[in-house]
Formats: C-alpha cells, sequence, structure tokens
C-alpha cells in the first residue's frame, strides 16, 4: 500500500506541486498525466525521497522518509526519464548495480544475482546487448537499459518516469506489458509518469491529472480521460473514441489553417 496525503514538494524553496493526496493499493498502477510542466516528474521524485516534500509519503503505513536508504532501495525503484548512464559500463554490469541495495557490507553478486539480471535482460529484449557498452546503445536501448536496473532492484513498488520515451510503438507496448504482468503475477504497484494518454488509459487503472502543479482530475480512465478536460488542460483540439477493447481513445485533431 503506498498513500500521499497532503504532499507539496518543489525545489530552492519554490513549490512546483501541492496538495496532492491519493491511495494507490498493493498491484495498483497509478499514471500521474498532464501538460509539460504540471508536476509530474517532481511528484514522482518526492515519492521516492529524491526531493524535500511536505505532507506525508506513507509506504505500509510509515513515513517513506524515515526509511533509511537501502530500506528504500529494497521498496523503491524509480527510473528517470534521462539519468546519467556511467559510460564505460556494459548493459549487464549496470544492470547488476540493481542488486546493490541486497547485497551485505562488501559482498559481492553471487549466481542469485547474476540469474536475476540475465532473467530481466531477456524479458526486455536485451539478452543479445548484454556485453555491449552503454554508450553504444540506441536511446530506446539505453531507456530499456535502465528498466532492467530497476527491475533488477525486485523492490515493491516501481516509479517509473516516461519509461516509453524514445521506444517504437512496439517496444513501448512490450515494456508496458512486462510491467502490467510484474504487478499482476507478484503484487507490484506502479506509479509512472506517461505523456501518451490513450498507452495510459490502457495500462494504469487510475490516472491522476495534474496541471499547474495542483489535481484537476482523479480516478478511473473512463472519468479522467474526458474530451472536454483534457482540452482544457492541454491546449489542445481532440476527440476520445472507444478502443476495440472499450478503454478510451484520445485522437487529436488538426487545428485548421487560420
Amino acid at each position: 500500500m503506498l498513500e500521499l496525503k497532503d504532499v507539496a514538494a518543489g525545489y530552492r524553496g519554490k513549490p512546483v506541486v501541492s496538495g496532492v493526496s491519493v491511495p494507490v493499493p498493493r498491484g495498483g498502477w497509478l499514471a500521474i498525466i498532464g501538460p509539460n510542466g504540471a508536476g509530474k516528474s517532481t511528484l514522482l521524485k518526492a515519492i521516492a525521497g529524491l526531493v524535500p516534500h511536505t505532507g506525508s509519503v506513507l509506504w505500509e503505513d510509515k513515513p517513506v522518509r524515515h526509511l533509511s536508504a537501502r530500506d528504500r532501495a529494497k521498496a523503491f525503484g524509480y527510473a528517470p526519464q534521462t539519468p546519467l548512464l556511467p559510460d564505460g559500463l556494459s548493459v549487464s554490469s549496470y544492470a547488476l548495480l540493481g542488486r546493490t541495495p541486497h547485497l551485505g557490507t562488501l559482498a559481492r553478486e553471487g549466481p542469485r544475482d547474476f540469474a536475476v539480471v540475465h532473467q530481466v535482460l531477456s524479458r526486455l529484449d536485451l539478452a543479445a546487448l548484454a556485453g555491449r557498452k552503454l554508450r553504444t546503445l540506441s536511446g530506446g536501448e539505453r531507456q530499456r537499459a535502465v528498466l532492467a536496473r530497476v527491475l533488477a532492484q525486485q523492490t515493491g513498488i516501481l516509479l517509473l518516469d516516461e519509461p516509453t520515451t524514445g521506444l517504437d510503438i512496439g517496444h513501448a507496448q512490450s515494456l508496458l506489458e512486462l510491467v502490467d504482468r510484474l504487478r499482476t503475477e507478484d503484487g507490484t504497484t506502479v506509479v509512472s509518469t506517461l505523456h501518451d494518454l490513450t498507452l495510459a488509459g490502457q495500462y494504469a487503472d487510475q490516472l491522476l491529472l495534474l496541471d499547474g502543479g495542483k489535481v484537476v482530475a482523479a480516478g478511473k480512465p473512463a472519468s479522467v480521460l474526458d474530451a472536454d478536460v483534457l482540452a482544457r488542460h492541454y491546449d489542445a483540439k481532440l476527440s476520445v473514441l472507444p478502443g476495440p477493447d472499450g478503454t478510451p481513445v484520445v485522437v487529436p485533431h488538426r487545428r485548421p489553417n487560420e
């Protein structure tokens, strides 16, 4: 169980997001959506404990701010949108860093750690790239390598900041379906930011729409992905149609020439 109660966060004393209260049940998927600059990434960093916040971020009814760095790393796996990647590491060595919270002081990785990494790389279609240096990867391959490190942590909560950035539609679907399997099979809780509103509606079971750092809509995808609400807060021309599986599909309209 993850719960946010009146959470506010920002930088250098300037608030970016405020007044956020939402429960996320075990195995749930909350997608944070909103226009650029709405505070989506800041909220995700506050949950991860990476930026100061007021209010409460509770994990299993315990304030996250009271967790040690090691316990936080065992509970939360965080994948930033634009990570700094060590230039000289291979894909497998980088993914192996995700096992660090599970190792004792001065302990080295063992057979189980290598087995976890091998499984993760296979599931993310990265096994053939295991020996490649990170600097030689495409943008989409780097994004999957970042997720591999996070999944190797085997945490109960995944915090994913725009996990489909740089991925083609096939790899984006494969990645989101893998995350969805983790939550349904293992009870993993997911909180992500997503720009693609249709994908957000297909995979998340609840959405949180931010604009100007405030919550303007929250709930099931069918209620949040309302054409009038989205047009107002995104300043866009669009329609929302039912997809083949009944989930909302957001269709932009070309603006007429003036």
